[in-house]
């Protein structure tokens, strides 16, 4: 998904020369907002304490974790205007986002100590990257200032875990889409100021622990709201 996206932007971006050709709008912008991670679980099956053989299912709302949580990021685009109206762009985020580290302790299959069967605790901690979070949108001027935008989307996740039990569950990408609304007010020189509020939807993924393949987590989902400032100029 992210060379595709990166092929057609590179076609309908790039494929003139910037400096000769009018229309082409550069700027950087600062989001905030919050995300939510829906339908988070763990699933593993095996020795453990709730019996050898069965399979357990730890949702992360029934661990009290919190499923939501707030983010900031600050991304630089580049857009191709086409008449008065309509607009394509290319929207990157040159840093990570870096989410809190989560710890849990669980219990494994115990040892046989004077013929007692006794359980050992393994703490697991879990932090997540998402990095290289890049959009592709088109863009409709409604009126003079009020715009609508609808896009794809792409962010690689790195899984950086310790498991008490061993084993990692390694990386993934996301793709989703995205909807937003905004205003658009030009100022001197060909700069201009924009304000917007935008919604997006990742798809889900499981990952499989590399020691074995009888545990996995996964999240049906991730979705957000956030709000925008950019400011830019036009060539």
């Amino acid at each position: 998904m992210r060379k595709i996206i990166l092929s057609i932007a590179m076609m309908l971006l790039f494929g003139f020369n910037a400096y000769a050709s009018p229309g082409v709008n550069i700027g950087i912008s600062l989001q905030a907002g919050v995300f939510e991670v829906d339908g988070a679980k763990e699933t593993f099956s095996g020795s453990h304490s709730s019996g050898a053989g069965s399979t357990v299912t730890k949702n992360a709302s029934a661990e009290g974790e919190n499923a939501e949580a707030l983010y900031s990021i600050g991304s630089i685009f580049v857009e191709k205007t086409l008449g008065d109206r309509f607009a394509i762009g290319l929207d990157y985020v040159p840093h990570s986002m870096d989410t809190e580290t989560s710890e849990n302790v669980t219990n494994t299959a115990g040892s046989a100590v004077n013929t007692i069967l006794v359980d050992a605790a393994a703490t697991n901690t879990v932090q997540v990257d998402f990095n290289d979070l890049t959009t592709l949108y088109a863009m409709i001027n409604l009126n003079e200032n009020v715009y609508v935008k609808a896009g794809v989307m792409t962010v690689d996740v790195a899984t950086n875990e310790v498991l008490g039990t061993g084993g990692a569950y390694g990386n993934t990408d996301l793709e989703g889409v995205m909807i937003a609304v905004g205003y658009d007010r030009d100022l001197d020189n060909g700069a201009f100021l924009r304000l917007e509020a935008s919604h997006m939807d990742l798809d889900g993924a499981t990952l499989t622990n590399t020691n074995d393949s009888a545990k996995s987590v996964s999240v049906d989902g991730i979705s957000g709201y956030g709000a925008k400032i950019s400011i830019g100029r036009s060539f």
